[in-house]
């Protein structure tokens, strides 16, 4: 598993992540926030971080779905142009 530093990568790194690396990487987060024993600061730092990945996770699967519903679209007027020929 991945070990997360809640201080180390910016925000901007989330950007390069793909699904499963965020997904993994939100596990990691809240085991770690699950297990307690961290300060304020870093609980705080784990949060954050744990939202930012969570967006990041809906993100990609947001863009699926939307790649989802435009390959259904295409494939129902595909089949709808050849229904009329």
């Amino acid at each position: 598993m991945t070990e997360i530093n809640p201080t180390t990568p910016s925000p901007d790194s989330l950007d390069s992540l793909s699904y499963e690396e965020a997904r993994e990487q939100l596990v990691a987060v809240v085991g770690r926030l699950e297990a307690g024993g961290a300060s304020l600061e870093e609980s705080l730092a784990l949060w954050e971080r744990g939202e930012a990945l969570a967006k990041r996770c809906e993100d990609w699967l947001e863009g699926a779905r939307r790649r989802l519903a435009t390959a259904r679209e295409a494939n129902n007027d595909g089949a709808a142009a050849a229904g009329t020929d």
